[in-house]
């Protein structure tokens, strides 16, 4: 390749002050932030370019979820939920199973809420869930904290969590928090809950996912949050914290304390994620069809419920398929499969006009190493591609879930920035197929691009630049001591965490949050 700055001298001179003004106009464009909504990546953008299954396919597991509702069934429901989904038109059978016809599924669908949005404190991070927007965030209930220096697995703390939040506060590409991990220092389930929210909350003012371990510990769930959003009314208007709701154990049953929790956070008015974690292979079909078939039917059945409580209540469509290495028996969330079921799930969520979620960018490995950077990109990509409206477990988890890293979760907003790209796809129009451009350059002009005006006003528009990835060159990579990316994460991590949280609590707010509630952190 010829390196365009070595020219014959002959020519060299007459664009030596052009080179360089043109490098000191980049460095200065690449200075100036972009305008919001000027970015070339931003959440929300829309997907749907992929689409693995055709829509026969489509038809055929929407066919196959129905037979196995109404043949089927689910077990185990709270005497609440049976009361409310019989009134709504399910049966009860002698076998204690509930079954759903055709008929009242469909009219589920058609009272479902479709119009959903994730609201955040700030009112700067709301998540428009329509269409195939597509969003990026944490997940999970990892017990561990990866140390990547010492190569090291703890337990996970509520400090842990905290600074999860709080790191996540200030990346981009990070657009909700729902809880990554368990603070596994707290013994009491009702303070682990409670210092849950209360720990999200003080660091990040994006939207929040959190679990209630029992049934009773929503009331005081709720009565912190509405003192947290200044008044009841000001919390239902904006619900920024919403209920991630295991409410089957699959296969095909009711989780019956969760569902008592979930029928409580939607009379308290929080959005509530219909979360089907299934296992292909163990706890569902080894097939991807399968695996994909009975979490749509078990999530329609959630969906059933919810409606049956309170018809048009926000719910997510959480179909959460993960995929079982069966050489071993071990989960897998790294593989091409576990990004199959993701993309067939998003498409599911789109025939039927629904929001909804599943994971990605979860990695099997044990480190963030080489592994986990294949693992991640892979399927946060193609859940991007697919439309996924929100794709949670998207960075800084590894061990097939039981572990979290701060300095994985800093080099996965680089990741997902990248992921980010692929789902805005390429702009076809004059301006972009830039045939000007190449009359100006070509007939005439310098014989490249760099430092036109075109390609500096484009610059920032159009190209994605990791904040810690390094594209230097093997000579400045020496030049500049050789840095370790590892390291950078670990430096800007510190750097982080060596300030206040943005979303702190005012003062006396959170005196009075410690005066009623027993507060950990």
């Amino acid at each position: 390749m010829t390196d365009i700055t070595r020219k014959p001298a002959g020519r060299a001179s007459g664009r030596s002050s052009s080179r360089s003004g043109g490098r000191a106009a980049r460095v200065a464009a690449r200075a100036a932030a972009l305008a919001e909504d000027q970015r070339p990546i931003q959440p929300g953008m829309t997907g749907g370019r992929y689409r693995p299954l055709s829509n026969a396919q489509i038809q055929r597991i929407h066919e196959t979820a129905l037979t196995a509702l109404a043949e089927i069934g689910l077990a185990d429901a709270p005497p609440s939920g049976i009361e409310a989904m019989v009134a709504a038109g399910a049966t009860l059978g002698d076998d204690g199973r509930l079954r759903y016809s055709r008929a009242l599924v469909e009219d589920t669908l058609a009272k479902a809420c479709k119009d959903v949005t994730l609201y955040s404190r700030d009112g700067q991070h709301d998540l428009d869930l329509s269409g195939q927007r597509v969003h990026y965030g944490t997940a999970g209930a990892a017990v561990h904290m990866v140390d990547p220096d010492g190569r090291n697995y703890r337990d996970s703390t509520l400090q842990d969590l905290h600074d999860a939040a709080k790191i996540s506060n200030t990346l981009d590409n990070i657009h909700f928090v729902q809880r990554p991990m368990v603070a596994r220092d707290i013994t009491d389930n009702l303070e682990m809950d409670l210092n849950t929210i209360y720990a999200c909350c003080s660091g990040t003012t994006k939207h929040i996912g959190t679990s209630f371990s029992d049934p009773s510990h929503v009331a005081q769930g709720l009565e912190m949050l509405y003192m947290v959003a200044g008044g009841e009314d000001k919390y239902r208007a904006r619900p920024f914290v919403s209920n991630t709701n295991c409410f089957v154990v699959p296969p095909m049953k009711f989780a019956t304390e969760s569902c008592e929790a979930m029928e409580h956070c939607i009379r308290g008015g929080m959005p509530v994620l219909l979360l089907s974690a299934c296992m292909a292979g163990a706890t569902a079909p080894s097939t991807i069809a399968g695996a994909i078939s009975q979490t749509v039917a078990e999530c329609l059945a959630g969906l059933v419920y919810v409606n049956a409580v309170q018809p048009g209540h926000p719910a997510i469509f959480g179909t959460w398929p993960f995929g079982l290495d069966l050489r071993s028996g071990a989960m897998s969330v790294g593989s091409g499969e576990q990004a199959l079921l993701t993309a067939g799930a998003a498409q599911m969520h789109q025939f039927y006009g629904l929001p909804g979620g599943a994971a990605a960018g979860a990695s099997d490995s044990k480190l963030p190493d080489m592994q986990a950077g294949w693992e991640q990109m892979c399927s946060n990509v193609m859940a991007g591609l697919s439309g996924l409206n929100m794709v949670y477990e998207a960075a800084g988890m590894h061990a097939s879930l039981l572990g979290f890293c701060h300095e994985s979760l800093i080099l996965g907003d680089d990741l997902i920035g990248q992921a980010q790209r692929c789902v805005r796809g390429i702009e076809v129009d004059d301006d972009t197929l830039a045939l000007d451009q190449m009359r100006e350059v070509c007939l005439g002009g310098p014989g490249h691009y760099l430092g036109t005006d075109a390609t500096l006003g484009r610059m920032q528009k159009d190209h994605v630049y990791p904040t810690l990835g390094d594209r230097t060159s093997p000579k400045e990579w020496e030049e500049k001591d050789k840095p370790d990316l590892l390291a950078n994460a670990v430096a800007r991590k510190e750097a982080i965490l060596a300030h206040p949280s943005e979303a702190r609590f005012a003062p006396d707010l959170d005196a009075t949050l410690r005066s009623q509630f027993k507060i950990h952190l």
